[in-house]
């Protein structure tokens, strides 16, 4: 296995549910802190949307290590933002056997 280099500093964020002031809901991100990461992509793929055609590329992110609870350890349906672009985690899990570090499984949805 090679060394983890967490060389990248990334935004995690949470969904909120908004009101609209129309009865209804809108989804907006809150900030939960900031984690250093290590971000290696997969390989990508098309689809086409209703509207658009998305690129959708699977990234394997790795983080230092957070205890199951804690409010530093991402959750699928949270999101990594590194500026403009966001990967859409997936699911977590410990990357090494000690919980020094984990991965989360992610994707970068583009439009093209």
């Amino acid at each position: 296995m090679s060394a983890v280099q967490l060389n990248r500093k990334l935004v995690l964020e949470a969904p909120q549910n908004v009101a609209d002031g129309a009865g209804g809901f809108v989804r907006a991100w809150s900030v939960l802190g900031t984690l250093w990461g290590d971000v290696q992509p997969g390989s990508g793929r098309e689809a086409a949307g209703v509207e658009v055609v998305l690129a959708a590329v699977p990234y394997k992110i790795t983080v230092r290590g957070a205890a199951v609870g804690s409010p530093r350890r991402p959750k699928p349906e949270q999101r990594l933002r590194d500026g403009a672009r966001v990967f859409t985690i997936l699911a977590v899990t410990e990357h090494d056997q000690d919980a020094r570090y984990l991965t989360c499984f992610a994707r970068e949805e583009v439009p093209t």
